[in-house]
């Protein structure tokens, strides 16, 4: 009795419905580990949908949008085409994918070294000494022995690796040699018996059960189809005559010919005594119930369903946006505590590689969820607003210097990695802080400043001289328009050099130096979208649709920038031809336009085309 007492104590027990007991039905639930072989492997990965996706969704994000390097432009360049030279975005993608499905690949480092037995000196490899980057299976390598030295580099890992060729040679190779990628982790390689020892566990090993209930179940369903809807016919003495082998034959003859009457024209012969009924099977819960297996599926594999699934998110007021963040997180911990160790030896073989050795070169994972256009720029524009609120206007009442906000802006793109190579090129060109304006500049600004109204005088001393303003852009593609344009009948147009598009066009004097920098040098308005064909005053021009423009604009009129008509609208002029086709038949430009950087000038009232653009008046 002192035992069953103590077992008590130590379990929650029913002696009536056996619970706890030895003939509790959960009892007999255990955990067994089963290690797939590599043809069930293959198979699952060849024949099934859902394995494979498992396997490569998480490897593809992983490298989809890659890196970002963060160095100056010239080592940026050198590194990038050694890449691709490479192909090591490829590479990795491919070992990274049959790491997962074998539980271990591995790229070769080729350097063209007569022992691959010995360890990689990085530091001896020079430009261009990285040969080739070749992939390999664990069914190629096999682990050596584990090395349990503490004090070394490799414990817990293999000391070496032999690949085994076609034609039965063996070739042993460093650990350093090899970007490893291991699947799953193994919970203990001398406890589980693996037999790929020093190499991880398949990602299909624990989701396997999963998939199958999932891949059964969607089986099962499709057989139910077929057997939805079943015809019903009673004949009277079926049974009893079915022993005559002429009614049998009768029997089938008869009912294939209603077969056909029923599905030429609907109708269906019968004899009188003969009775007729359709059975139709409810498949409306069927779709709940695979779902319920497909978010299980989804759950092993740790995949969002809309990611797995390729559907959109279910449910009112449902978009997805919180399961594909934390999925983002998981793979961009998987890109940083996984990849990135990995890869830190071939990187820095990289660098080499490519001529590059500079301590400071490093880089960042770019971010899997790209803003748009809008985005950008909104983010941008905020950003800017808001630091300029902290410097206030210029006159020695900011609220914190304008050194200091500099400063810190430049640091937040440099973490987000938004602008590749930005510290490198601080470092060139200096700090704010460090640009002190010259006593030329300051006695000109000075000058000018005697000449401006009273609210204009109290600018800071080091401000620039106020001045008229137009901005345009010039269209790089110009020569596709014009051709464009000769196609649709017109006779003229503009010189291909003076077609472009007008950002601002202020006839009040503003300081250039405070309408800032357009967030990139050019400008790609992709095709199609919102084109029309319209006439303003003698101008033929082509109206499009560029959120990006419109921001720049809006930005330089809220600093004080003028604009003479109630709305901006971007648009390239094409032609003043008075015998121009008739703007209703012609079908827009609808091919990418592509605009050059940022032009700034003064107002000249009198040039019709690449300066004052007095077709901008009809806007």
């Amino acid at each position: 009795m002192s035992n069953v007492i103590a077992f008590v104590r130590d379990s929650l027990t029913s002696l009536v419905s056996r619970m706890g007991t030895d003939r509790d039905k959960a009892a007999t639930t255990f955990y067994a580990h089963t290690v797939m072989s590599d043809e069930q492997l293959i198979a699952a990965y060849s024949t099934a949908w859902l394995p494979r996706k498992i396997v490569d969704i998480p490897a593809l994000d992983a490298c989809r949008k890659w890196r970002d390097w963060q160095a100056k432009k010239p080592q940026i360049e050198a590194i990038e085409e050694e890449e691709k030279r490479l192909n090591v975005k490829g590479r990795i993608l491919e070992a990274a994918k049959k790491g997962r499905l074998f539980g271990g690949a591995a790229v070769y480092i080729g350097t063209g070294d007569a022992d691959p037995m010995q360890p990689l000196e990085v530091d001896r490899i020079g430009k261009g000494g990285i040969r080739y980057l070749n992939v390999m299976t664990r069914r190629q390598l096999s682990a050596g022995e584990i090395d349990r030295n503490p004090e070394s580099e490799w414990y817990g890992q293999p000391s070496y690796y032999k690949l085994s060729g076609a034609n039965g040679l063996q070739v042993d190779i460093h650990p350093s040699r090899l970007v490893r990628f291991t699947g799953a982790m193994p919970a203990d390689d001398e406890i589980t018996g693996n037999p790929w020892q020093g190499w991880g566990d398949s990602v299909l090993q624990a989701t396997l059960d999963a998939i199958k209930n999932a891949d059964s179940t969607a089986g099962n369903i499709a057989s139910l189809v077929f057997e939805a809807k079943i015809d019903i016919i009673r004949i009277p003495d079926f049974m009893a005559s079915l022993n005559n082998e002429t009614y049998r034959a009768k029997i089938l003859e008869r009912y294939t010919l209603a077969n056909m009457s029923k599905g030429i024209n609907g109708t269906l012969l019968l004899d009188k005594e003969e009775e007729y009924e359709t059975k139709t099977a409810n498949l409306s819960g069927l779709t709940d119930i695979l779902m319920a297996f497909m978010q299980i599926v989804s759950g092993a594999a740790d995949i969002p369903v809309t990611r797995l699934l390729g559907q959109s998110p279910a449910g009112m007021n449902s978009t997805g946006t919180s399961d594909m963040k934390n999925y983002h997180d998981r793979i961009q911990s998987m890109q940083e505590l996984e990849m990135q160790p990995a890869m830190r030896r071939l990187d820095k073989c990289l660098e080499r590689s490519a001529d590059v050795v500079d301590p400071d070169v490093y880089y960042q994972w770019a971010p899997l969820e790209q803003m748009s256009e809008k985005e950008r720029s909104e983010i941008f524009k905020t950003t800017a607003d808001a630091a300029r609120q902290l410097v206030g206007t210029g006159t020695g009442q900011e609220i914190i210097p304008r050194e200091a906000v500099s400063d810190a802006l430049v640091n937040r793109l440099v973490e987000d990695g938004v602008l590749p190579g930005l510290d490198a090129a601080m470092e060139e060109y200096g700090k704010l802080s460090e640009q002190e304006p010259s006593e030329e500049e300051l006695a000109a600004a000075a000058a000018a400043n005697q000449n401006q109204p009273p609210a204009n005088q109290r600018r800071a001393a080091n401000d620039a001289a106020l001045r008229t303003l137009y901005v345009s852009r010039k269209v790089i593609n110009a020569d596709e328009i014009v051709a464009w344009a000769k196609g649709r009948g017109f006779k003229t147009t503009l010189p291909a050099e003076d077609i472009h598009v007008t950002i601002t066009f202020s006839r009040t004097p503003v300081d250039w130096m405070e309408m800032g920098s357009a967030w990139d040098d050019e400008v790609k308005i992709p095709r199609g979208g919102p084109r029309l064909m319209e006439k303003f005053g003698e101008a033929r021009v082509l109206l499009f649709a560029s959120n990006m423009l419109q921001w720049r604009h809006r930005e330089m009129v809220e600093l004080g920038a003028s604009w003479d008509h109630p709305e901006y609208q971007p648009h390239i002029t094409i032609s003043y031809d008075p015998d121009a086709p008739d703007l209703s038949t012609v079908e827009a430009y609808q091919g990418e336009i592509i605009l050059g950087p940022e032009i700034f000038t003064e107002v000249n009232e009198g040039c019709k085309s690449s300066g004052g653009l007095s077709e901008d008046f009809t806007l």
